[in-house]
């Protein structure tokens, strides 16, 4: 049975409405009869006391923004009518480390394993995918056509696909946004999830071939070759196919074997969130990283900075030492000061999807976003495009653009993206990237969206019972069990983007 409303913490000045209350409605919180005096849509927020002008709105027990005009106890609150208390850069040096969360629950002690491809460097992939990767965006058309013959020919027998990763860079930028372009291909390079890659590059542009080939570093030659295209005697797709021949013969012989969980490394990401986001979804992702970083030894990495903002001290208060405080310090001033420097306000967000769907404020998003990363200490804190060298949670500067953020995700090294939403949305990156609804509607209207349903949780089923299923399902989909964004070939990549082009 669904529950009508849900108050989140005891110190709460509002409630969610779990299904829609009618005006009229009379409901009881903490033995206090409460009628409600607007129609509340399922998702949206309810005050449980008058708030007058000015006064903070509390939920999760942090204020959430504060209301632009007095409100009635039972009175509907949305972004209409709580404004965001965000500003600018702040100083955080009262902040102090708190002992973060550690423990393991004896039932989840049990060392769990998947079946992966171990490569020659130790990391373990979940897919053995042949990918084809144009160092600059001129040669799209031609990775594209490559990787469609390839397929065509050999019907992807004996690997999980054959793809072409198109982007628009590569060529005409300067300073950050060129090696921005360079590291995320370079990580791509070391991914674990392709069994092999050609890297096809045109031979004028600003990411030269040679130099880039160098900037990988020590990369495994016998399953990553190059083409300079500018380079090739007449036909560079049939050049290009003979290469990828070669390669595609390697990675079909790869075979899946027994890897330990302390393998697997997996993104947090959330998008189109709704109002049930921080009371399901979320809250769900935030139990399967504490498994999996506290229970067997794995790596998750929170990413979205400007979706932190509001909440962020929460993360600063669980780091590990005084070295990483000081780095997430510098992670979350360093994306408002991105913000700033482009005349942009720190609180510019939710989307009206959003809103639409109960979220008013960005602390209101970023205090249930951040649930994503559960209660376990921060081990790591990364430059976008860095590549997780730190077992344990991990956070990643990126910006909240679902396919962006996925992307820097993947690139860091993640084997797949956990992606819950509220609102639905069909995309992937370049690794599996589930969708976690955050509702039961959601589910049942887009089935080939999404793969796991954790609107489960406010009907009745507790987190103990759904986080077993969860659990299981993200080492079936380890282990070569399709999500839906592949079966529909919704795989792709953005690479971030902040300065001139020429």
């Amino acid at each position: 049975m669904m529950k009508e409303y849900i108050k989140i913490n005891p110190a709460d000045n509002v409630a969610v409405a779990i299904a829609p209350l009618r005006k009229g409605t009379t409901v009881t919180v903490d033995g206090s009869e409460i009628t409600i005096v607007d129609d509340i849509p399922a998702g949206h927020k309810f005050a449980l006391e008058p708030i007058a002008e000015g006064e903070n709105v509390v939920k999760y027990g942090f204020p959430i923004g504060h209301v632009r005009h007095a409100v009635a106890k039972g009175a509907f609150l949305d972004h209409e009518t709580i404004a965001t208390n965000l500003a600018g850069t702040l100083d955080y040096s009262d902040i102090s480390i708190k002992e973060a969360y550690g423990g393991c629950p004896a039932r989840y002690r049990e060392e769990r394993t998947f079946e992966g491809y171990l490569r020659p460097d130790g990391q373990a992939g979940i897919r053995n995918e042949v990918w084809v990767i144009p160092t600059v965006g001129c040669v799209n058309g031609i990775v594209k056509r490559i990787a469609e013959a390839l397929k065509n020919e050999t019907g992807c027998e004996g690997v999980d696909d054959i793809v072409a990763f198109t982007h628009n860079y590569g060529c005409s930028q300067l300073g950050g946004d060129h090696e921005n372009t360079r590291k995320i291909l370079r990580d791509m390079v070391h991914h674990p999830n392709a069994g092999a890659i050609l890297v096809v590059g045109l031979g004028c542009e600003n990411n030269q071939p040679k130099a880039f080939e160098e900037f990988c570093g020590d990369y495994d030659r016998e399953r990553v070759k190059f083409l300079v295209s500018q380079e090739v005697e007449g036909d560079e797709v049939e050049a290009g196919l003979e290469i990828l021949r070669g390669l595609y013969e390697k990675a079909r012989v790869c075979k899946r074997s027994t890897q330990p969980a302390s393998k697997l490394r997996i993104g947090l990401k959330c998008g189109g969130s709704d109002g049930f986001s921080g009371i399901t979804a979320n809250p769900l992702l935030g139990e399967l990283s504490d498994y999996l970083c506290n229970c067997q030894g794995g790596t998750t990495i929170l990413t979205e900075v400007p979706e932190m903002f509001g909440a962020e001290t929460i993360l600063m208060e669980r780091c590990a030492d005084n070295n990483l405080l000081h780095s997430t310090i510098d992670l979350i001033n360093d994306f408002k000061e991105y913000f700033l420097s482009h005349g942009e306000p720190v609180g510019e967000n939710p989307s009206p999807g959003n809103k639409a769907g109960g979220i008013s404020t960005l602390e209101e998003k970023a205090l249930g976003c951040t649930q994503k990363s559960g209660k376990s200490a921060v081990k790591g804190v990364l430059a976008y495009g860095d590549r997780v060298t730190t077992n344990g949670l991990n956070l990643l500067s990126a910006p909240g653009n679902d396919l962006v953020a996925a992307t820097a995700l993947a690139a860091a090294g993640c084997q797949m993206v956990l992606f819950t939403t509220g609102r639905g949305t069909p995309f992937g990156t370049f690794v599996p990237t589930a969708k976690i609804s955050t509702n039961s509607t959601l589910a049942a209207r887009k089935p080939d969206w999404i793969d796991f349903n954790a609107g489960q949780l406010v009907e009745d089923r507790s987190m103990d019972d759904v986080l077993d299923d969860f659990i299981g399902f993200v080492l079936e989909v380890a282990s070569g069990r399709k999500v839906n964004s592949e079966i529909h070939g919704y795989q792709e990549m953005a690479i971030f983007k902040n300065g001139v082009t020429l």
